[in-house]
């Protein structure tokens, strides 16, 4: 084989290799609460990483219609790592992301936002409407007492 050959071959299976990365980089877990999903999201975000985020959401939601809410975990990510003007870009982000959900009928719920992201957020001027708790534990006890379970008090 001749190395344009050999170099193609290596472009297409590291386009391949990235794909699967981004696939798995986006990982949606079921709940104890049913019918409900969450997706921590870990390490940079911006919006390509959303744009990804909404997408993957998108589509397992397109082949488990029986979905009704999206709790996504902002605890792990790096929303600091961004300048001011980033924000936003975040915040845009953020209302795409619950707008696209709502018109999904699935109610989009965030949780793990540090005081610094909220006030730069807010500070940023986008009008967002969402559910927000302070941890993925306060979500669930919330969806638990709206579904019945008293169980995990």
């Amino acid at each position: 084989m001749d190395q344009l050959n050999e170099i193609k071959e290596l472009k297409n299976r590291i386009a391949v290799l990235e794909m699967e990365i981004k696939k798995t980089s986006v990982p949606i877990i079921s709940s104890i609460v049913d019918d409900t999903i969450l997706v921590p999201i870990v390490g940079y975000t911006g919006t390509e990483r959303f744009e990804l985020i909404r997408n993957q959401v998108l589509e397992y939601i397109g082949s488990h219609s029986n979905i009704t809410a999206v709790i996504f975990d902002f605890t792990g990510s790096d929303l600091n790592g961004n300048n001011e003007h980033d924000y936003n870009t975040i915040a845009f982000d953020l209302k795409v992301l619950n707008d696209t959900l709502k018109l999904m009928d699935v109610r989009p719920i965030s949780v793990g936002f540090n005081p610094n992201i909220v006030r730069r957020v807010i500070a940023s001027g986008t009008h967002i409407e969402f559910e927000s708790y302070i941890n993925f534990r306060m979500a669930l006890k919330v969806l638990l007492k709206e579904n019945g379970d008293s169980t995990h008090d």
